[in-house]
């Protein structure tokens, strides 16, 4: 069939490439436009645009998918299917009304569960035991179209956002080929969305990272887990912020209080919390690189009692 690919980060490129080597036709790629990037805000090519090229696939980037001169450009190429992959724009229904067989998308989960931005963080943070990637037949909602096909993927205690993004990145080309092969087929029959059971993954922001230290300890590791590497979980430490890139749970001792330090080693401080302990391995203090505890130590000095709190503390007026 012939193709048109929209897709824009990292967890798209698998199934491009793997569409690319595939028996079908992806006439174009579509890709969000380059943005500054860094301390020099030098423009970036996302990643979709880089693997396209390296494929010798026409890229186009839009900075509205909606316009009528980029819609009719799609129309021009007569395309049977539309993937799209983590594109970051809503498609309207121009768009969708304009392959010939269906825009078919590839979600980060098990629908109806975690539509949205996010799924993949949000999994990981509500301590889900697995989840997966679901095709489905485009609608104008929020990843609400009829499902096509689905795979399970499991969530391991060892993983964190981004091993799971990988693995499901993995899974959800393999998905996409068989669910075009199958639409080729006709042997595919959508099946609609239980609303009722639809859970949401928002957008992450900054501050979805604090520590909040009268929580469990296995709640607190999900946060990490599920906040690697963006934005990452992080509390304060003497009015700084101090980011908490590797924790394990360890059992607690009556009198731990949530937040203060209850042990220090080479090894990880342990906190407090509202039920066990958490233990931190690696972190990294406010201007600095991601160290080890041990090496953390050997510039600074933190002691039992002290307290690490879930914001930074007030500054004291001079006024009377």
């Amino acid at each position: 069939m012939k193709l048109v690919f929209m897709g824009t980060p990292d967890f798209a490129v698998p199934a491009l490439k793997a569409l690319a080597q595939s028996g079908h036709d992806v006439a174009a790629v579509v890709a969000q436009p380059d943005r500054p990037k860094g301390r020099g805000r030098a423009l970036q090519a996302p990643p979709v645009k880089l693997c396209a090229q390296s494929l010798g696939v026409p890229v186009l980037q839009p900075e509205k998918a909606g316009a009528p001169d980029f819609i009719q450009t799609l129309r021009d190429l007569k395309p049977d299917v539309v993937v799209v992959v983590a594109f970051g724009q809503i498609l309207k229904k121009d768009l969708l009304d304009l392959p010939r067989l269906a825009c078919v998308n590839l979600h980060s989960s098990l629908l109806p569960k975690y539509r949205g931005a996010a799924p993949i963080n949000w999994a990981v943070i509500n301590g889900e035991k697995k989840t997966g990637v679901s095709t489905m037949k485009m609608d104008e909602g929020l990843d609400t179209g009829d499902v096509l096909l689905t795979r399970v993927v499991p969530i391991h205690d060892s993983d964190d956002s981004q091993s799971l993004h990988d693995a499901l990145a993995r899974e959800g080309a393999e998905l996409m080929l068989e669910t075009l092969d199958r639409l080729e087929a006709g042997d595919l029959v959508p099946q609609p969305q239980d609303h009722e059971r639809a859970t949401y993954a928002p957008k992450l922001k900054k501050e979805d990272g604090l520590v909040q230290w009268d929580r469990p300890a296995e709640t607190i590791r999900n946060l990490a887990r599920g906040l690697e590497p963006w934005p990452g979980a992080y509390t304060f430490y003497k009015n700084k912020r101090l980011r908490l890139y590797r924790v394990e749970v360890a059992p607690g001792e009556a009198g731990d209080a949530p937040g203060t330090v209850v042990r220090v080693s080479d090894y990880g401080v342990e906190i407090g919390t509202a039920k066990d302990r958490i233990i931190a391995t690696e972190l990294q203090p406010e201007g600095k690189k991601r160290m080890t505890v041990k090496s953390f130590l050997q510039g600074r000095r933190i002691l039992c009692g002290e307290s690490l709190t879930s914001g930074p503390l007030p500054q004291l007026s001079n006024s009377i």
